[in-house]
């Protein structure tokens, strides 16, 4: 994109657009602090027992129903515990990814970011680092983003 054959009410309406789709995922980010606050609570298919997660998919609380789990074999209880589980969490993503709906910003993962699979600052370095290389990337800025805290060096090194 050639920028300097842009005019300036070009220029100021992208602008305007980009802080839209930020408050928008601003909007969508306050709305996904709500929602990991929120508990789910799925039974297991034969009843046996019931598992709460929070609105993460952590395991909260595991409670079984009636003696029935007292007579099934090991490997059958097994399968009941991770099946119910597995369902309890993909329910509580497919909250959080109903609400988030899709990014209006490429390359932001909502429910990745909510079950701890997306490291935050990768995601701002991908965002941000094309943008800022003109600049001399996010170090030039003053940024951490992407160096460990301690400069690199190791304990044994102090």
């Amino acid at each position: 994109m050639n920028w300097s054959s842009m005019s300036e009410a070009d220029l100021r309406r992208m602008a305007d657009d980009a802080m839209a789709d930020l408050d928008r995922e601003r909007a969508k980010l306050g709305e996904l602090g709500r929602l990991w606050n929120e508990n789910t609570t799925v039974h297991a298919k034969d009843r046996s027992l019931s598992m709460t997660v929070d609105g993460r998919g952590e395991l909260l609380e595991m409670a079984f129903t009636g003696g029935k789990y007292k007579t099934m074999p090991p490997a059958q209880l097994a399968h009941v515990i991770v099946e119910t589980l597995g369902r309890a969490k993909a329910e509580s993503m497919a909250k959080i990814s109903e609400a988030m709906g899709d990014p209006a910003i490429p390359g932001i993962d909502v429910a990745g970011l909510a079950s701890g699979k997306v490291d935050p600052m990768e995601m701002v370095n991908s965002l941000l680092g094309p943008m800022l290389d003109g600049f001399g990337g996010l170090e030039a800025l003053g940024g951490t983003a992407g160096k460990p805290a301690d400069n690199g060096r190791r304990k044994s090194d102090d």
